[in-house]
């Protein structure tokens, strides 16, 4: 009877790990189809892909929120138009937008990683899933200025003016959408997860 119990397990836990693989594969896409909704400013696009990153946060969870981002990521290094433009490649990563780009995985991690925290055994609300995004956001701003001071020789105040400060607007509404969608909708999907 044990070895019943233990195999029935194993296979709902299997079932259940691939189901989250397959959301992971499907957010991923959402993010790709997110960064090709772009307004064209130089140096970096202003896009939908940061709505993404919060969605799959919010619901897909630490793991497999992150490992969604990783498989975007991934995509667009091997050349897979998935960026912004649809571009594709290392050159983009190595360019002004990678730090953003690659700050689109800590950016799901952190604020998974926080809603996790700040939730846990309680439902989400607006203040908890708003602090968490913006903690994830600040990561990806954090990793993207950086990079961009590396590779463009700016100062500082005219990357955040460039990069950063014209961003704000939209994030901030990117954040109240995400954070409607996370509250109404998540629990909805996750009865059938």
């Amino acid at each position: 009877m044990a070895n019943e119990i233990t195999m029935t397990e194993k296979r709902s836990s299997s079932t259940e790990r691939t189901k989250m693989l397959i959301l992971a594969a499907i957010f991923a896409a959402v993010i790709a189809v997110c960064s090709q909704i772009v307004i064209p400013l130089a140096p970096v696009p202003i896009n939908l892909a940061t709505l993404a990153v919060f969605l799959t946060a919010g619901f897909l969870g630490v793991k497999y929120g992150t490992i969604s981002t990783i498989v975007y990521v991934l995509l667009g290094v091997i050349g897979v138009p998935v960026f912004a433009g649809f571009k594709g490649g290392a050159g983009v990563i190595v360019g002004p937008t990678g730090g953003y780009i690659i700050g689109y995985i800590v950016c799901a991690a952190v604020s998974a990683l926080l809603l996790g925290i700040l939730c846990r055994n309680e439902a989400y609300t607006y203040p908890k899933i708003i602090i968490s995004l913006v903690a994830g956001l600040f990561f990806c701003y954090l990793l993207g200025t950086i990079w961009f001071y590396i590779i463009s020789g700016w100062t500082i105040g005219k990357i955040l003016m460039a990069c950063v400060v014209v961003f704000l607007p939209g994030d901030a509404l990117k954040i109240a959408v995400a954070s409607i969608l996370i509250k109404k909708v998540r629990p909805q999907v996750a009865r059938y997860l």
